[in-house]
């Protein structure tokens, strides 16, 4: 997804408002998501996002989002966003986030979503890493005790009882 940084997207320093970029982050990963499951999907939760470099007004910003991998109804996405400023041919990386989302029918209810099939090295990567942000996500809203966390035993030291 491709947007311009126009006057009304900015705070009084000229730089887009960081509630605007979450704004745009949040599409483009419900658009990724609903390609991938070809199903509803609402926004389940959002990792942390940190602002590298500011993005400034008249700034072309470029979002990519993909799937990295799906659990049964739920699927993790990756955002990367970049801005360019096009006159001084210069490209910054912006920042990147994930979100998950959840697929759900015409009632409202989760419904099961298809695998990712991982191909290229980095979508390896991507996708043996999404059960480590999972566990540590359930385990931060309180839905996953860290002892039943076995991707992450190893980070946190965990021994077995």
């Amino acid at each position: 997804m491709t947007e311009l940084v126009l006057p009304n997207d900015t705070n009084t320093l000229n730089n887009l408002m960081g509630g605007r970029l979450m704004h745009w982050m949040d599409i483009v990963s419900a658009i990724a998501a609903q390609k991938h499951s070809n199903r509803i999907v609402v926004t389940a939760s959002v990792d942390n996002i940190s602002f590298k470099h500011p993005i400034q007004l008249g700034n072309v910003v470029t979002l990519r989002a993909r799937v990295t991998r799906a659990f049964n109804s739920s699927m993790e996405v990756r955002i990367d966003v970049d801005a360019e400023d096009i006159p001084a041919n210069k490209k910054t990386e912006s920042n990147s986030a994930y979100f998950t989302f959840v697929a759900v029918d015409q009632s409202g209810r989760p419904i099961d979503v298809p695998e990712v099939e991982p191909e290229t090295e980095e979508e390896q990567e991507q996708y043996h890493g999404a059960l480590r942000r999972r566990q540590l996500r359930l385990i931060l809203s309180g839905r996953m005790k860290p002892s039943e966390a076995n991707e992450l035993k190893s980070i946190f030291d965990i021994k077995e009882a």
